[in-house]
């Protein structure tokens, strides 16, 4: 925290605007916007941005501008959270999912072209959308997924939830599609405690998606509703916190740059353990979270005891899942030692989590289409995150590398 959150919160209260608008909304939104609109070496953008109640909230509504309906279909990043997909069901519309390229995890340009002519032929129509996905803030490959996006005259509504601050050539992710979705939840860049926000791509837009976030009404001195809208803008409490932390996101992003740096220096000499990094200077990822992969061969302690119990308490940010699983094991699962190292970290009070499960392979989306290429799935069951926050120091990275060398098998 920056202090400063407690100030607007304060003010916020002392001027009764306890309501989901107000001052620290917009001044949140003009931050947001100075922030998202600069381009190093290159003049600035126009943009607009909606502060809203989650990033998912924003997916829901760049979907609707985009004018996704029932019977639709919307080409979604396979390897990502389930908020990238849920909204496009919402809607009555099917995600199509697409599989990742080994660089950045994200979606496969090349195999997109070919899942976007295949729909065509086989629907006769065009999706409506694509959807890339800043996985862990790294960069997707932009310039190649806008050609394919040109190409067909299809919108991109780029995720950046998870990439909040990380740049490809000196722009924001965000703002290279027709809409940029970003995540403000407790553990993301910054926080709003939760809370999300939709980068327009300009004034005209922006105002038409604030109508649709408070509840589509119309200009009569009475409630007239002549379209469905939704009650997804942010608290003005919530804002003052997010106005507080644009205070100190710059110096988030060079913390987790910084932490990135040293695992990767810890953790060099580690033969199978393999830390994630951006494939070439263009991509300047955040880190958000810091991951790694390791190889099938590198023995862990206790890995003929992985998946022994299912799991009761809090796991992997999950802490508070009020559904309780009926097996300890699927048919699609992270591999015995990736298990066997989180269960060793967990012991030695480190929270570290699998990599996100492709979509593709959620029993919820078990019969939709999917053009995969096995990237996904195979870095799912190889992959680990690793604790990167702004509470994380240099003695705890160091722990972390400790306590991994420690688990592994000599």
């Amino acid at each position: 925290m920056s202090g400063r959150e407690m100030d607007f919160i304060k003010e916020a209260f002392d001027q009764n605007w306890v309501v989901p608008l107000g001052p620290n909304v917009n001044g949140f939104e003009e931050d947001l916007e100075k922030f998202v609109n600069h381009r190093d070496n290159a003049p600035a953008l126009h943009k607009e941005v909606v502060a809203l109640s989650a990033g998912t909230a924003a997916v829901h509504l760049a979907l609707i501008a985009c004018g996704v309906g029932p019977g639709d279909e919307v080409m979604v990043q396979s390897f990502t959270f389930c908020a990238s997909s849920h909204p496009v069901t919402y809607l009555g519309a099917t995600p199509v999912f697409v599989d990742s390229e080994p660089d950045t995890w994200n979606i496969d340009p090349q195999l997109l072209d070919r899942a976007i002519a295949d729909r065509i032929e086989k629907t006769g129509r065009k999706p409506k959308a694509i959807i890339p996905v800043a996985l862990y803030g790294m960069p997707y490959k932009i310039d190649e997924i806008m050609a394919v996006a040109e190409k067909y005259g299809i919108p991109v509504i780029e995720d950046a939830a998870e990439g909040f601050g990380s740049r490809f050539n000196g722009q924001v992710l965000g703002t290279f599609g027709r809409f940029g979705v970003l995540s403000f939840n407790g553990n993301k860049m910054i926080t709003t405690s939760g809370g999300g926000a939709l980068i327009c791509p300009d004034e005209e837009e922006g105002r038409r998606i604030l109508w649709y976030a408070t509840q589509a009404r119309e200009s009569y001195p009475y409630y007239q509703h002549e379209a469905i809208g939704y009650n997804y803008r942010m608290s003005n409490i919530c804002a003052g916190i997010g106005r507080g932390q644009m205070t100190i996101l710059d110096e988030h992003i060079a913390h987790h740059h910084h932490v990135q740096a040293l695992y990767c220096e810890l953790l060099a000499d580690v033969e199978g353990f393999r830390m994630h990094q951006a494939p070439s200077p263009e991509m300047e990822s955040n880190y958000w979270l810091c991951t790694a992969t390791l190889s099938p061969s590198l023995r862990i302690k206790g890995e003929e005891e992985a998946y022994g119990r299912i799991i009761t308490g809090a796991v992997g940010g999950a802490a508070g899942v009020p559904h309780a699983a009926s097996s300890a094991v699927t048919d699609c699962q992270p591999n015995a030692n990736v298990e066997a190292l989180r269960v060793a970290l967990d012991k030695a009070n480190i929270e570290a989590r699998p990599l996100w499960k492709p979509m593709h392979r959620q029993p919820v989306y078990a019969s939709n289409p999917a053009y995969v290429n096995g990237v996904s799935e195979d870095l799912f069951k190889v992959g680990i995150c690793l604790p990167a926050g702004p509470w994380v120091t240099d003695d705890d990275v160091r722990y972390i590398a400790e306590q991994i060398k420690a688990a592994i098998v000599r």
